[in-house]
């Protein structure tokens, strides 16, 4: 990830300066819950989309280091939200913000960087930019409804976790490589390209996210395996295994989804590996990447080009 960062180094150091200086607040709360989870790390990947979009398209301007920020102020609200809603206790390695602070100051946090982002997108001065924001926040907020409505729900079907994973994780890195086009100057088609390469990035990403709670090294991870139980997700894994498994095995998941617990994950495990699930998701990863990368084609070749490439092949091939 080093060599992808190195194509726009400066700018990427320019985005942590500029989160830095905006997490400032009169408030101590406020800085300390958010340089906690700030500082706790992360791959910094939907900024990180940004600019090498921005560089795929002809170079990186103050305006694209702004919006990078813009970007991960509200990736960083929804985890903060997100970790309350789930009642986590471990994110990057270490308690959850709530799990240090607790849950009032967390949320209330959350909301600060969400207005943070919308202070720094009137800055942009670009209407086209904040309604498009807007409605990407909108529809981030809906997901997360959505999935909350959902858990529990062992008859959620693969098409409505589609529908919860586009709008709650998708959406938001395609509105970064999309806005890098629209402060570009770039035609609609340009636009729609890089918003449907960010989209199928995304949903492609999350699908290997859900592979890894059921299979993934909790060191590396940062979090526990098995909290998508714990949660009540019925995510694609546990889908296709109360599709394909044993009247037993259907048991056995269904009952995890609906008393939200991991009390059973080792019979869990042994029904979602018997029944391919793990495979078959990553083979549903691997088509939206192949569709995420067929959109680079619209791009001009260069080394940013490649670098999203690059990133979009990561995406689907990581133990964390």
């Amino acid at each position: 990830m080093q060599q992808i960062r190195a194509i726009v180094a400066s700018e990427f150091e320019q985005i942590n300066q500029l989160i830095v200086e905006q997490l400032h607040s009169d408030v101590p709360m406020v800085e300390n819950v958010g340089h906690y989870i700030v500082d706790a790390g992360g791959k910094r990947l939907r900024p990180l989309l940004v600019l090498l979009s921005a560089a795929a398209l002809g170079g990186c301007g103050a305006a694209h280091v702004k919006l990078a920020a813009i970007i991960e102020f509200i990736h960083t609200a929804t985890l903060l939200h997100d970790d309350v809603v789930d009642i986590s206790s471990l994110r990057r390695g270490r308690p959850t913000a709530n799990a240090e602070f607790g849950n009032a100051p967390s949320v209330l946090v959350g909301d600060f960087l969400y207005t943070r982002a919308f202070q720094l997108m009137v800055q942009l001065d670009d209407m086209d930019i904040l309604q498009h924001m807007a409605n990407t926040t909108n529809t981030i907020a809906e997901g997360e409804v959505l999935q909350l409505t959902r858990a529990g729900d062992a008859n959620t079907t693969e098409a409505q976790y589609l529908e919860v994973i586009t709008r709650k994780t998708a959406i938001l890195f395609a509105a970064g490589c999309w806005g890098a086009a629209k402060l570009d100057g770039q035609d609609e088609q340009t636009r729609q390209a890089l918003h449907a390469f960010g989209l199928n990035l995304g949903i492609a990403f999350q699908m290997i996210d859900d592979v890894l709670d059921y299979e993934g090294d909790p060191a590396a991870m940062g979090k526990n395996v098995g909290d998508d139980l714990t949660e009540g997700k019925p995510t694609l894994p546990l889908i296709h295994t109360l599709r394909q498994g044993t009247a037993a095995e259907q048991d056995v998941v269904r009952r995890a989804i609906t008393q939200k617990t991991a009390d059973g994950i080792d019979d869990v495990l042994a029904a979602v590996n018997r029944c391919g699930a793990l495979d078959y998701t990553r083979a549903e990863a691997q088509r939206y990447h192949d569709q995420a990368l067929a959109q680079l084609g619209q791009l001009p070749d260069s080394a940013a080009r490649h670098a999203l490439q690059q990133i979009t092949e990561l995406s689907i091939n990581r133990d964390r």
